[in-house]
């Protein structure tokens, strides 16, 4: 099969590892599991119960808070530092690995899309989704209502302020702002 082509459909150069197809088994059984989960921690009003909820959807230890509602695809694509703290709805599509760092704080209405469709119409209607890795660094303050793109590295040390739609890299130690997401000064 030629480089950068899944049945046909032409998807770019290099872009042969980084598509996937959401009702595929066993990834749509996954993804299942994880939205029973994801209702259970949002149905829980105990917070130490919620915290082993969010423990088995992340298949591993934390010491992260996350506010309900939360949701997510898979969960165990989601790899997150110490003392993370996220507020209401939070959405991580982990398509791709997406990696919150240590002390990383998430305003409310944060959507984290480590997925995307083609631009193609033609791989769009048959269903073929792209997605890439998501970066986030330690000591990073995101604001409210923020969206974080496929693709996306934020170093450390930063702040996104609130409303951005981050869709290119954002070099550690800046403040960026803005649609589409730009630095607007360095954070000494």
């Amino acid at each position: 099969m030629p480089r950068g082509r899944r049945g046909g459909i032409h998807l770019g150069a290099g872009m042969q590892d980084q598509v996937y197809r959401p009702g595929d088994s066993p990834g749509s059984v996954e993804r299942r599991a994880a939205k029973l989960l994801c209702a259970a921690f949002n149905r829980e009003d105990d917070v130490a119960r919620r915290a082993e909820i969010l423990e088995q959807l992340l298949r591993k230890p934390n010491n992260a808070h996350f506010e309900a509602p939360f949701f997510c695809d898979y969960g165990y694509n989601i790899t997150v530092g110490d003392h993370c703290f996220a507020n209401h709805n939070l959405v991580i599509l982990d398509c791709a690995p997406v990696t919150l760092g240590n002390h990383v704080l998430i305003g409310p209405n944060t959507v984290i899309s480590a997925a995307s469709h083609p631009v193609d119409p033609v791989a769009r209607a048959a269903g073929v989704f792209e997605a890439l890795p998501i970066t986030i660094g330690n000591h990073v303050w995101i604001g409210a209502n923020v969206t974080i793109l496929h693709g996306v590295t934020i170093g450390d040390n930063c702040t996104i302020g609130a409303g951005s739609v981050v869709a290119k890299s954002i070099p550690a130690n800046s403040l960026a702002v803005g649609n589409p997401c730009r630095v607007v000064r360095a954070i000494p």
